[in-house]
């Protein structure tokens, strides 16, 4: 469907004209992009399904079970159809705001050597590095580390340190042939070789996803924030951003041990749990893992979100200053919204919720309650 399309037939389904058919249709295209929704708080919700409610047909003054089925259908697309023609509309966000267009992030890292040089992975050609034995660019935005016959002097070994800027991401492959996925304003320390050491120890600033080599004899330990995570060979995801005050330890797979390091708390998770330590505490609770890596996909996945944490996602990728206006929105927000949008876009589905404004005056985004 194109844009003009999307709307016709979000009014003609509110408005109960389409067939049977053509509802199916579009519920179905709906549920399959998803893509650039973002729901409004749950009171506002509550108070559409009620008025909803009062339109809906009664059979000897009860309400049917599939009457119930009518309503939620009739919140989602009514929601669906705000956040669409908001979205596709093309004028301003807030008065002077027409032609704000901040890129969002791509694939931007800088490499650090254990002799200190340090080397634009943006920048760098595809292939071989020529500063350092064993590492290629294989494409944009994946750097690997090989086996190519080298043994390092103890004056070549040391660690070397992948970061990336607000609004970079990175995939690296490392000297064991574990897969890591780095998140912006993030960066990771490692070896530049594992050979004769005990255990894979790497060091994690920010966010990122790793699906573990397995090794027995070497378990792989991350260091961040305050925690320790041991692992033989799983996938999992951390996030210990500083501004955050807290780090989220979220399996996918496998298992791993999380402990404090300034404490004796340990706990194991099994998949789809999560382990956030803060303030010297840590909980373990079922979560959305799908939620969790949604950065590594593509997407930012909001469920419940309180809106300043929204907003910190969105001034780590496309490197914006976020300022408040007035007093801190205490709302939470829902949705799915592409990561390859512009701003415009983005802050566009989020004004759709009602919830918050924005004025967008260069590269800062004030919020306006």
């Amino acid at each position: 469907m194109d844009k003009k399309e999307v709307k016709e037939w979000s009014r003609n389904y509110i408005r109960g004209k389409l067939t049977e058919k053509q509802k199916a249709m579009f519920e179905a295209w709906y549920l399959d992009t998803g893509e650039d929704a973002v729901l409004p708080p749950d009171e506002r919700i509550e108070q559409l399904r009620r008025e909803i409610f009062q339109d809906l047909p009664r059979d000897d003054g009860r309400r049917s079970p599939g009457s119930f089925l009518m309503a939620a259908a009739a919140v989602t697309l009514v929601m669906v159809s705000l956040v669409l023609q908001v979205v596709f509309h093309k004028g301003n966000l807030t008065d002077g705001d027409s032609h704000q267009n901040i890129l969002p992030g791509g694939s931007r890292a800088v490499l650090t050597l254990a002799n200190g040089e340090k080397i634009d992975l943006a920048q760098a050609a595809t292939g071989r590095l020529e500063a350092g034995r064993g590492i290629i660019k294989k494409a944009p935005g994946q750097l690997e580390y090989f086996d190519d016959g080298h043994r390092y002097t103890d004056g070549q070994a040391g660690e070397d340190r992948i970061a990336t800027p607000a609004g970079g991401i990175w995939q690296l492959r490392l000297p064991d042939g574990t897969q890591v996925w780095l998140n912006n304003s993030s960066s990771l320390t490692y070896p530049n070789t594992f050979e004769g050491q005990k255990q894979r120890t790497v060091k994690l600033e920010g966010e990122a996803y790793f699906e573990v080599s397995k090794d027995k004899a070497h378990p792989f330990v991350v260091k961040s924030a305050g925690q320790e995570v041991k692992v033989l060979g799983t996938h999992f995801n951390i996030k210990a951003f500083k501004e955050d005050q807290s780090t989220r330890t979220t399996l996918l797979e496998g298992r791993v041990v999380v402990s404090s390091e300034r404490s004796p708390l340990t706990k194991q998770l099994i998949p789809g749990e999560q382990a956030l330590l803060s303030k010297g505490q840590m909980i373990v609770s079922a979560v959305s893992t799908e939620q969790v890596t949604a950065w590594k996909n593509g997407y930012f996945r909001f469920e419940n979100t309180p809106v300043e944490q929204v907003m910190r996602e969105l001034s780590r990728w496309y490197g914006i200053d976020v300022r408040y206006e007035g007093p801190l929105s205490h709302e939470r927000l829902t949705g799915r919204i592409s990561r390859s949008k512009n701003i415009s876009k983005v802050l566009m589905a989020l004004a759709a919720t009602q919830t918050v404004h924005f004025r967008v005056e260069g590269r800062r985004v004030t919020i306006m309650k």
